[in-house]
């Protein structure tokens, strides 16, 4: 992608970056090249860019023209609402008051550029406020008042206000900033862009490394350039076409706000945000199985008003569980009344609602992985060795079973079918549906929106059929919407 600053005046820029063009706003706005030019990242660094200036059509034009600008127009009347900056404001007290402590003055002025301070200590303020209004140049202003710090300002800053000592600094991070975008030419030019967030140093991440890579060659192999993003890069999602999760998901968390975000700006997102809210509550699912007659182990939703009844409606031995548990963690076996009680009692008070399940042993648990309603992938999930589950967390180190990559025509009878109907119920995108057979009777246990995808595991059988059936969901959407070039 195209890297491109725009300015009124190009004889007044004073930064030299490389692998970066400078345009002047009336040419951006007229001529023809920037007019036809299919992927473009635009970063408006005009000084007027209110409502119908030179500046604001800058980045109305380039929106219109599938570009990415940086600040979008919504960016731009955001900071212009008084309610947004003092929820903003709100939500940096705690950073405030830590890094604000040792100021003498009741008054503080903090420049941010591509997102970075000079000092690191206000790393935090500035990447919270970056990721809300993300912009090249951002002035905010702080005030104390009864010891309590408040932002009582943000506005875009304007290359002219830089500091002579503030320039190698802005350059080194606006550098930081192109480098990972790959601004330099390359000899395929891909037609879409792919964020895929996923950190190394997620321990339970839904994909290991070589499967990252894996995905980012089926991406390539489709025309499109995937990139992996971080949670620190919430304020550039708007620069993608898609975006694609592979980090655990959870409501309360960075994943669900890059989802809503990604969705926001009409990008293709998997996992989308409803799917993400479906799928990480165990309430939702038992409530939607039991509607629509999805085979389940026995399942009541406990709380303090029926907790006394627990035995009497599920028995013994059975299963609790954390509402939006993950990794069988907030899953517990109880198997006698008295542990039951307690136990329920402890979930109880983390969770107003705890659900009761049946146990249903098994040697393994099945794992349907469906893809925009149609099957992808078939396994077998083992369970660690002299435990209940999957994977067990007894002692220092957790223990997983053996995962088994099996033919699909080797699926019990009917397991598919009603896991690509379970899956439906939660969206079209990828989903893996985990049941039990016993006895010949099918259970489906949950249904997880961000599905296991190791290279080497599930993809044993498959090997890379499974990236390119993903990659391939994914260039179909992005050619649905009616972007980029024909």
């Amino acid at each position: 992608m195209r890297s491109l600053i725009v300015v009124e005046n190009t004889k007044r820029w004073p930064f030299v970056l490389d692998g970066v063009e400078v345009v002047a706003a009336r040419s951006y706005l007229v001529e023809p090249r920037f007019a036809e030019m299919k992927r473009a990242a635009v970063y408006n660094m005009c000084r007027r860019i209110g409502y119908q200036s030179v500046g604001y059509y800058v980045s109305l034009l380039a929106a219109a023209r599938g570009h990415r600008p940086m600040p979008s127009v919504a960016t731009v009347q955001a900071l212009g609402h008084l309610s947004l900056l003092r929820g903003a404001s709100e939500d940096l007290d705690d950073d405030m008051r830590r890094a604000f402590a040792p100021l003498k003055t009741n008054d503080f002025t903090l420049s941010i550029y591509f997102g970075r301070p000079l000092a690191k200590k206000y790393d935090r303020i500035a990447r919270t406020l970056f990721n809300q209004f993300p912009a090249p140049i951002l002035i905010a202003r702080f005030q104390r008042a009864s010891d309590e710090w408040r932002m009582t300002n943000l506005r875009l800053g304007a290359a002219s206000e830089v500091p002579e000592s503030h320039r190698e600094f802005v350059i080194e991070s606006a550098q930081t900033y192109f480098s990972r975008r790959h601004t330099a030419p390359r000899k395929t030019v891909l037609r879409y862009d792919l964020a895929i967030l996923w950190s190394a140093e997620d321990e339970e991440a839904p994909s290991d490394e070589r499967a990252i890579k894996k995905f980012i060659k089926a991406a390539a192999r489709h025309g499109i350039e995937a990139d992996i993003i971080g949670p620190e890069d919430y304020g550039r999602i708007a620069e993608y076409d898609a975006l694609f999760i592979r980090q655990t998901t959870f409501v309360n968390h960075h994943t669900y706000r890059f989802a809503t975000r990604a969705a926001a700006e009409g990008m293709v997102v998997m996992d989308d945000p409803e799917a993400i809210v479906r799928s990480t509550n165990k309430v939702y699912q038992a409530e939607v199985f039991a509607r629509h007659g999805i085979p389940s182990p026995r399942t009541y939703v406990m709380h303090d008003g029926n907790a006394a009844e627990l035995v009497e409606r599920v028995g013994l031995p059975c299963v609790l569980k954390k509402p939006d548990g993950a990794f069988s963690i907030g899953v517990v076996k109880v198997t006698t009344a008295e542990e039951a009680a307690e136990r329920l009692g402890e979930l109880l008070k983390e969770s107003e609602l705890v659900i009761a399940q049946e146990f249903a042993p098994s040697e393994f648990d099945w794992r349907v992985g469906v893809l925009d309603g149609k099957p992808l992938f078939l396994c077998r999930y083992h369970m660690a060795r002299g435990h209940w589950q999957i994977v067990s967390r007894k002692g220092q180190t957790d223990r997983y079973g053996r995962v088994e990559a099996v033919p699909m025509e080797d699926a019990p009878p009917g397991l598919i079918h009603t896991a690509v109907r379970a899956a439906a119920l939660f969206g079209d995108g990828l989903f893996g549906v985990d049941a039990k057979v016993v006895d010949g009777r099918i259970m489906v246990v949950e249904v997880n929106d961000n599905p296991n995808l190791d290279a080497g595991y599930e993809d044993a059988l498959l090997k890379d059929t499974i990236y390119d059936e993903i990659a391939a969901w994914f260039r179909s959407r992005l050619d649905r919407r009616g972007e980029g070039p024909s």
